[in-house]
């Protein structure tokens, strides 16, 4: 079996409130290998390039908004103007690009058998009012959708994790260059893994 990358972004609230340490340390713990480390300021060109650009994204991210918007009883045209699911999509790009530009990120590269299934368990649920305690977003944040957009911005959760193998491979090669890439076997991997 072949081991998987993820990409982990620490976004600017949890760069801002110091939680970079404590976030990085619940990857580790589970046996995930860091193998690269950056933190930097994010230009608008790789936060774009980061984001896909397809009606389909746009789509789905404005579907979702329209979605928990309804649940909440909640108008999603007197935020947005509209409720035309690509145009909202469209709008939380553009919050997002404002918000990761926000301060420094930290962003991290985790190798590790099934790594992408893992990141996604330990980040939790992406709205962290719906993340399960003991994950990353359910133990550090509680920002909510209604909020994020009467203040025009996305939610804050804290962290960005690959959620597929083609995705993580791709976002990777935005951030970082092959050479700050490392491989090497963790001493805890011939316990965990028999090798």
């Amino acid at each position: 079996m072949k081991k998987q990358r993820a990409l982990l972004l620490i976004k600017p609230d949890g760069v801002q409130r110091g939680l970079i340490g404590k976030i990085l340390k619940r990857f580790e713990r589970v046996g995930l290998t860091v193998v690269g480390l950056k933190f930097e300021w994010a230009t608008k060109e790789k936060i774009v390039a980061h984001y896909p650009d397809t009606d389909a994204w746009f789509k789905k991210v404005g579907e979702r908004t329209l979605t928990n918007y309804a649940k909440k009883g909640l108008d999603a045209k007197k935020i947005f103007g509209t409720d035309a699911a690509v145009s909202i999509g469209k709008t939380v790009k553009n919050w997002l690009i404002d918000y990761l530009q926000e301060s420094p990120v930290f962003l991290t590269v985790v190798e590790g058998y099934e790594c992408i299934e893992v990141v996604r368990k330990i980040s939790g649920n992406t709205l962290p009012i719906l993340a399960a305690a003991g994950t990353i977003r359910g133990d550090f944040s509680h920002d909510i959708i209604d909020l994020a957009n009467e203040q025009n911005r996305p939610v804050r959760n804290l962290i960005h994790a690959s959620d597929t193998v083609e995705d993580g491979e791709k976002e990777i090669k935005i951030w970082f260059k092959d050479n700050e890439l490392f491989s090497y076997e963790r001493a805890d991997e011939r316990i965990m893994f028999g090798k």
